[in-house]
């Protein structure tokens, strides 16, 4: 049986509807993967009162800002455009650790979801960065979405592929024909781009 990988953004999610949902698939560890676990619009999503109200509920709680954070302090891991390079950093020793840590979780019957604020996965590195990270590996990665609806990678692959490569079917006599796994890398660098941590920020 192939262990699946959860995500979650808690924006828009009251915190008694997330803890429902989180229960509803049996999740018993929520791995947060902020930076800064802090929220100045939902401080009921602030490490502290998180850990606290998830204990009450019989789930685990434990930051990985070091492991999987989307602001790392080392600029080894940004790019001469200066923002955080998902594929460098997901080549670390730190994110490489993170990604055994929880493998061998799951091998302990833990299910757990990554947890960030953005509503949208596709707009967040828990996605783009680690959850593709597991889904590489071999695992089923589901995006726990608000009102109980939910998306996969591959959905979210198919949707990376669809916004930066619209017209990828419509080729030319004199442009090179290229198959999706090549369109999909390229795509998640488009993504990263897009999203990732800037050092000016």
């Amino acid at each position: 049986m192939v262990n699946t990988v959860y995500t979650i953004g808690y924006s828009g999610f009251s915190i008694d509807d997330f803890v429902t949902t989180l229960k509803k698939h049996n999740i018993s560890l929520v791995v947060d993967v902020r930076s800064s676990p802090y929220s100045s619009y939902f401080p009921e999503y602030n490490r502290d009162s998180l850990e606290i109200f998830l204990k009450m509920h019989g789930i685990y709680y434990r930051s990985y800002a070091s492991e999987f954070g989307a602001r790392q302090s080392d600029q080894k891991y940004y790019c001469k455009e200066g923002y955080l390079d998902f594929e460098v950093f997901s080549k670390s020793e730190p994110f490489l650790q993170g990604l055994k840590k929880l493998c061998n979780s799951m091998e302990q019957n833990y299910t757990f979801a990554l947890m960030c604020a953005e509503k949208d996965p596709i707009c967040c590195h828990r996605t783009i960065l680690v959850a593709r990270a597991f889904f590489e590996r071999g695992y089923n990665v589901v995006h726990l979405l608000i009102n109980g609806s939910t998306i996969t990678q591959e959905e979210i692959n198919a949707r990376l592929i669809e916004k930066y490569y619209p017209n990828r079917d419509q080729i030319t006599f004199f442009e090179t024909v290229q198959d999706d796994d090549t369109l999909l890398k390229a795509a998640y660098k488009k993504q990263n781009a897009e999203i990732g941590y800037r050092l000016e920020e």
